[in-house]
């Protein structure tokens, strides 16, 4: 195995490297808390995301091995045809919805031999002072679609978080319409406690909680939780849509928790029935699903897919989603997700103390700040450090100040979450 360093050892805290594996190359982007492995050559994939040497997404080990190498080189390449016949690397990858194959305006596949198997160009940047590192991945023109797609992939120093920036530009002549559709594989696993598997926060729209999409073997099993949802972990085949996704998915399982932040539009349209978020699911089967092109799963997977706005493009523009992806431990559900930190018991404001327990992304002194309604700063009280990826337990009992109408909770400069003041 050959590789070429995109930096000079020892000189900056986030690192970039290519290596030649078997088959293609790949990006490690390395920042001592995260480690990233991209793939260009298998679609633009983001193929591993390790924190505290544990692995979080789902890569098919009949294709590649432990190290990443391609079992058998001739698999890596642009490839079409039915779902049966559908290379599954695993990984993070980007993909145009609505999916389908009765119409031009829908995306067959996967398999795809552009979007989904086609080589991407691979742009590595490396900030001078060692604080980031940007990779932008970029595909073929797709004649199919119309579309070019764009990955980039950022990540900062001493953070346990990485930011992806989605685009789409139409290339052809024509108009065409799509949504960004970004969908991340994870291990699916039996379930072993009652706080595993997938979350997702509602925006009370008035939208349906759920929509059934796709029955392979059934429907994935929602539950309520106040205002979040719970897909719990269980075997079966199938997927469920999400129209009243607040803008945040977390996965929860033996490698710790995954979250996913994404903006929404309320006013815009969405693909499959207005789903803003989605969760495919599967496990192994004995024979294959001739009403899903033949796809017959080998493994237990749960998909988290975030989805932008159905977006119309005259010849030459572009549709651009953006989200945050932040990694911690496992600690049950998930309740919120915010810019900075996501949060497993919810932060509140009751009797004079401030409780919860949330997971920031990065590190340095913590301290809640009591505002007025101005948002004039009455008092600053430190409640230790914040340590990224780290769970953050607030029991803190505040002095009453008159004129008080929200407490902050602040980790250096992120503000990790805020709640009203309640009397008493």
């Amino acid at each position: 195995m050959s590789s070429t360093p995109a930096h000079r050892a020892g000189e900056r805290r986030v690192s970039a490297v290519r290596r030649t594996l078997a088959g293609h190359q790949i990006v490690e982007v390395d920042n001592g808390l995260v480690r990233l492995v991209i793939a260009p050559a298998l679609g633009g994939r983001l193929l591993s995301v390790v924190r505290d040497g544990r692995e979080f997404l789902h890569r098919n080990p009949e294709l590649l091995d432990d190290a990443l190498n391609a079992r058998d080189p001739r698999t890596v390449g642009p490839h079409d045809g039915p779902m049966s016949a559908w290379h599954n690397w695993g990984g993070d990858k980007t993909w145009p919805a609505p999916q389908g194959w009765s119409g031009p305006e829908e995306w067959a596949g996967p398999p795809d031999p552009v979007l989904d198997s086609g080589a991407y160009t691979c742009d590595v940047g490396l900030a001078d002072d060692g604080s980031r590192a940007d990779i932008t991945l970029t595909s073929g023109d797709d004649p199919r679609t119309g579309l070019r797609l764009t990955r980039r992939i950022t990540l900062a120093a001493s953070r346990c978080d990485f930011a992806l920036r989605l685009s789409a530009q139409n290339v052809s002549a024509r108009t065409v319409r799509w949504s960004l559709w970004n969908v991340t594989q994870l291990p699916g696993h039996p379930a072993e406690r009652p706080g595993d598997g997938v979350w997702l926060g509602t925006a009370g729209s008035g939208a349906p909680d759920t929509v059934d999409l796709v029955a392979g073997t059934g429907r994935p099993r929602v539950v309520r939780h106040g205002d979040v949802l719970h897909v719990p972990a269980q075997d079966v085949v199938g997927k469920v849509g999400f129209p009243d996704a607040a803008g945040w998915i977390a996965h929860v399982g033996p490698a710790g928790t995954w979250t996913h932040r994404f903006p929404v539009d309320p006013d815009a349209p969405y693909t499959d029935e207005g789903s803003r978020a989605e969760v495919w699911m599967e496990h192994p089967l004995d024979a294959p699903l001739e009403h899903l092109g033949g796809l017959r799963p080998r493994h237990r997977v749960v998909e988290c897919e975030a989805l932008g706005p159905y977006r119309e493009l005259a010849p030459g523009d572009t549709t651009a989603l953006d989200g945050t992806v932040s990694l911690g431990p496992r600690l049950g559900a998930v309740t919120s997700v915010g810019a900075h930190a996501w949060w497993s018991e919810p932060l509140r404001h009751a009797e004079g103390k401030v409780t919860g327990v949330c997971v920031p992304s990065g590190g340095g002194p913590a301290a809640l700040l009591v505002r007025d309604t101005t948002g004039r700063v009455l008092r600053r009280q430190p409640v230790g450090e914040c340590a990224a990826g780290t769970p953050l337990v607030l029991d803190t009992r505040l002095p009453a100040d008159p004129g008080a109408a929200r407490v902050e909770v602040c980790c250096g400069r992120d503000v990790l979450g805020a709640v009203a003041v309640l009397p008493g």
